[in-house]
């Protein structure tokens, strides 16, 4: 729906949206706020979807701004860009931060192909993306408190898979199915084509959705280990150069970043994009251009045979290739707490918060850690949850915290900051109950309810696999290039910059020793790691 009070330029806007969406979608105009809210309230009535909201904004008795704003109530996942004039920058940038409209065009849009389509395209494609009509695709059955029903949730989710979760405690349609079933394992997940899985690990659910787990040829110029934004870069830039690339992941892409509801300071998007996003338009470049994409799957070793580097898999298979990135990344530490691991995945999460955000609607969530992904899952959290209590054992988070966030969880109500604050004791018998909370200054201990506990400290590198012929410092991160102690490196060249002491062997991204904790510098790095290995390759 285009929304502006000048017929003119009405008619034009509107017929440039009907030349490149009229087969696809129904186009529709307003001359003003009210008579567009009106319209909306009907397509609500109706049960129809919309899927953007285009409208200029200096109109009469309601101006762009505030349309967007209300239109919120009635379509709150539709789609808001703001058609302005030089002069409403300042309005249009206000929008953003206020209403968290998705864009603002400025006009005059000529030619639409190259300043309104591209924007609307992305829109478009994002709403699709979230869009969900009457459910016909994956349907898992199983309980809240099941570890095993929320890997199977948290695995679809990451992998961009949709599918609807049924309670079996709440949900009468999931019991009345799972009465004519007879004696079967929980979680079940049921398949549009009439199959169904009793409690399916994540590689078994992957080959019935269509995700890749074996890699098509046995030789490539370029294996990626980890598939978060530094192993997706370098999928996406080694590829679009005409290189053999297969990215190995073994849980999904994206790694921390695409578990991440929000991030907000990447460059080129000043609204913001969730880590799922990012992820899935990297998956669909990297697949563009080529690159083959495995998940999950899993790399358990790594030798080498002359100028071959060869990676085993996890049932058995080898890859053989000329270059390796490393780009495993890092997972969160876990709490050395008694009772903890048994409340793991029943009220206790690693990440997850987009995963587990419904089902903590009206609960007292905690979440444990100060850095940007914890403070990224409480304003997540705190759209669902009656409170949010973010535990620091410092001081505060402007150390840890990048500032846009601390802004808004200051001006968030129902966000809490306890700092000199660690969990101490977990309770709670088949999931978790509550809390024993410690002040790390005072001694004080309290003991409190909590409905669920997002745990995001710490960075342990998953590096394990790569056994003793890659040097990695105490903690397990890999080094590279200058960073290599002095007598390791053997070759008449300098290693290069991403170079590990094993030539050829490279690696970007968190699991590197010296990285900078950012998407921005791992998508740098992964990017710049094909260069690398291009210089490489020209030495064989």
């Amino acid at each position: 729906m285009t929304i502006d009070d000048d017929p003119q330029v009405l008619g034009a806007i509107a017929q440039d949206l009907r030349r490149k969406y009229g087969a696809e979608y129904r186009i529709l105009r307003a001359a003003s706020g009210m008579e567009a809210l009106d319209a909306l309230q009907e397509l609500k009535e109706r049960g129809d979807a919309v899927a953007l909201l285009l409208s200029d904004h200096r109109m009469p008795q309601m101006d762009g701004v505030e349309f967007l704003e209300r239109s919120k109530e009635l379509f709150p996942q539709a789609k808001r860009a703001l058609l302005t004039a030089y002069a409403d920058t300042e309005a249009a940038i206000r929008a953003i931060n206020k209403v968290r409209i998705e864009y603002y065009l400025m006009k005059p849009w000529d030619p639409p192909e190259r300043e309104l389509y591209p924007v609307l395209d992305d829109l478009l494609q994002d709403w699709q993306a979230g869009y969900r009509p009457p459910f016909e695709g994956i349907r898992v059955l199983g309980g809240r408190w099941s570890s095993d029903t929320h890997n199977l949730k948290d695995f679809l989710a990451r992998n961009q898979v949709p599918y609807q979760w049924l309670n079996i405690e709440e949900n009468l349609e999931a019991q009345t199915m799972l009465s004519s079933m007879g004696e079967v394992s929980l979680p079940v997940v049921l398949l549009p084509d009439g199959a169904r899985l009793s409690n399916p690990s994540p590689a078994q659910l992957a080959q019935h959705i269509g995700l890749r787990t074996q890699a098509e040829k046995p030789f490539y110029d370029l294996v990626i280990v980890g598939g978060g934004p530094a192993g997706l870069a370098a999928a996406v830039y080694g590829a679009s150069e005409g290189l053999k690339v297969v990215m190995i992941e073994r849980e999904a892409p994206g790694g921390q970043a695409g578990t991440s509801s929000r991030i907000e300071n990447y460059l080129g998007f000043p609204a913001g994009l969730s880590g799922g996003d990012l992820a899935r338009r990297a998956v669909a470049q990297a697949r563009r251009f080529g690159a083959e994409i495995l998940t999950p799957a899993q790399v358990t070793s790594l030798r080498t045979d002359g100028q071959y580097r060869i990676v085993t898999l996890g049932e058995g298979s080898e890859i053989s290739c000329h270059t390796l990135l490393v780009a495993t990344g890092v997972n969160y530490r876990k709490l050395a707490l008694p009772g903890l691991d048994s409340l793991t995945g029943a009220g206790v999460y690693y990440g997850a918060a987009i995963t587990e955000a419904q089902a903590c609607t009206d609960e007292e969530v905690y979440i444990v850690g100060g850095g940007n992904s914890a403070g990224q899952a409480a304003m997540y959290l705190a759209q669902f949850a009656k409170r949010v209590s973010i535990l620091v054992r410092g001081s505060g988070l402007s150390a840890t915290m990048s500032r846009y966030l601390i802004d808004q969880i200051e001006y968030t109500p129902n966000i809490t900051v306890r700092p000199c604050t660690q969990v101490s004791e977990v309770h709670g018998e088949g999931h978790l109950e509550a809390l024993t909370l410690s002040d790390t200054t005072l001694g004080s201990i309290e003991r409190v309810p909590a409905g669920a506990l997002f745990i995001f400290i710490g960075a342990m590198p998953y590096t394990d696999w790569l056994g003793q012929g890659v040097v990695r410092d105490e903690r397990g991160f890999v080094l590279t290039g200058p960073d290599l102690p002095q007598g390791l490196w053997k070759e008449q060249r300098d290693p290069f910059l991403l170079e590990t002491n094993l030539p050829g062997v490279f690696a970007a991204g968190d699991v590197r020793q010296t990285s900078v904790k950012r998407v921005a510098s791992a998508v740098g790095e992964g990017s710049i790691a094909v260069q690398f290995i291009h210089q490489y390759l020209e030495t064989l």
